[in-house]
């Protein structure tokens, strides 16, 4: 069925042109069951899921298969490096490109919102922050586009709390917190988006490319496996009878 629907539909083209500059067909023949799970998976990695999520959507035994998604080219990842290194803004929203890929790299510690360039922390790996990775209130955080999924996925979590807070009768200045972490993270996405949307439409393409590229790398640098409190072994009563 799925054949006869594939051979039924209009002519299809691929994006790539032929020497005068005409659209070259789409081979029918690479249209096939596996190959919408493939193309799930895949699109979910470009777009940064995490390891473990979406080795749960597909249902993987193995984080090694779903490790195969999230393999990116170390020529690849240089270019998205290179690309985006000229994009990044400090925690206002005010340009501050990395003056070389050397330096965006030494920055990428495991801090989820953006780059971090306080130095303790990237010596520590991104586990020193020393205001608690309430990043948007630093001098040292460096957020680029490809950290927008991650910083709005952050506004919504902090809203959340924000709300909990709230029904529990917290303190004013806990609920202030919040607020305040709030309106300037959404700050940097609007600036973020501000400077995406007056790119020319081929340096926009260019950028999104290199934001997915970076995106895979990350979650693909993720811990396989969550963390788990150590749990001490009781030993049995021993029996009256020994």
């Amino acid at each position: 069925m799925l054949r006869r629907w594939v051979d039924g539909l209009p002519e299809l083209f691929t994006d790539t042109v032929d020497k005068d500059g005409n659209l070259l067909p789409f081979d029918r023949s690479r249209i096939f069951a596996y190959a919408f799970r493939h193309t799930y998976a895949q699109r979910h990695a470009d777009a940064g899921t995490e390891l473990n999520t979406l080795r749960d959507l597909m249902d993987h035994k193995s984080a090694d298969t779903t490790m195969g998604y999230f393999k990116v080219s170390m020529e690849k990842r240089r270019k998205a490096v290179e690309t985006m290194r000229q994009h990044v803004v400090d925690r206002y929203g005010n340009p501050a490109p990395t003056p070389s890929a050397t330096a965006y790299e030494a920055r990428s510690v495991a801090v989820p919102f953006g780059n971090c360039k306080e130095p303790s922390n990237v010596k520590a790996g991104g586990g020193s922050c020393p205001i608690r990775f309430q990043c948007s209130g630093c001098a040292f955080y460096r957020p680029d586009p490809s950290f927008l999924p991650a910083v709005e996925d952050h506004i919504r979590a902090l809203k959340a709390d924000r709300e909990m807070a709230r029904a529990l009768g917290t303190a004013e200045f806990v609920v202030r917190n919040f607020s305040d972490q709030i309106g300037s993270f959404q700050n940097v996405v609007t600036s973020l988006r501000r400077q995406i949307e007056v790119m020319p439409e081929e340096d926009r393409r260019h950028l999104e490319e290199a934001s997915a590229v970076l995106r895979k790398v990350r979650a693909a640098a993720a811990p396989p496996t969550l963390p788990v409190l150590p749990v001490p072994t009781v030993p049995a009563r021993r029996s009256t009878d020994e």
